[in-house]
């Protein structure tokens, strides 16, 4: 290996490095996120605090993931595609680290739901949860695979868990003002409802940032839609 290989060679090392503590991440949060949804709709607390113990260690890669990216950007100075995988790597940790404390918060609710009265059975919490399970799924699978179709599926799926969440908050307040014995539970559904809700946003920005790895393109708040609508507009103007 020649003197100018080495470097390159430890470079690449490190990065693969970078990616393997990311992917413990992911799993890590993808387990505390499905504990968590678990342990509220068979309303069994037992697991809530081990998934809070375990988020430790969620908080613990997001730091050496950080500390990797700088050394990697400051030592090496990367360019093109290797720029664009640390800065992904960087932003998807951050996102991981978020959903790992929406997980604990939906743990803490299933264990103050447990001493509540039982509503009856919520069609639209149990697919609100199920979907967004599938979508931190599919975004995750999506940045190791490198996938730019799947995360595209992701960001559009997030529709469908905001309107499941307006019909759970509506169909809450109605419990609650019909039967205030039930406002205590209903309070922690809209709890976890939000928290759920926010996974779901944090998967599309996973899935945001794949496309932008994969592709170097920006889809960010409707940024592709208006990269179409623009070159459309040019085109009639030719």
């Amino acid at each position: 290996m020649t003197t100018e290989q080495k470097p390159r060679r430890h470079f690449h090392d490190e990065l693969d490095t970078l990616q393997k503590r990311l992917v413990e991440m992911a799993g890590v949060v993808e387990s505390l996120v499905g504990r968590a949804v678990t342990a509220v709709l068979t309303r069994d607390p037992s697991s809530a605090a081990d998934i809070i113990a375990e988020d430790n260690r969620v908080d613990e890669l997001e730091v050496e993931v950080d500390e990797r990216v700088v050394e990697l950007l400051a030592l090496h100075q990367p360019m093109a595609s290797d720029l664009r995988q640390i800065i992904t790597s960087n932003k998807v940790a951050n996102d991981l680290e978020r959903v790992g404390d929406h997980a604990v918060n939906i743990a803490k609710a299933a264990r103050r739901l447990a001493d509540t009265q039982p509503l009856p059975e919520l069609r639209e919490l149990t697919e609100m949860a199920q979907i967004t399970r599938e979508m931190l799924a599919d975004a995750l699978a999506a940045y190791v695979t490198r996938n730019a179709g799947t995360a595209r599926m992701v960001c559009i799926t997030d529709d469908r868990v905001d309107d499941l969440r307006r019909s759970l908050f509506r169909i809450l307040v109605t419990h609650m003002l019909e039967d205030p014995k039930r406002i205590g539970g209903a309070l922690e559904l809209l709890l976890v409802s939000q928290n759920l809700e926010r996974v779901a946003d944090l998967s599309t920005n996973i899935s945001e940032d794949v496309v932008f790895l994969v592709e170097g393109r920006t889809i960010k708040h409707g940024a592709e839609v208006h990269q179409v609508t623009d070159a459309g507009e040019d085109d009639e103007l030719v």
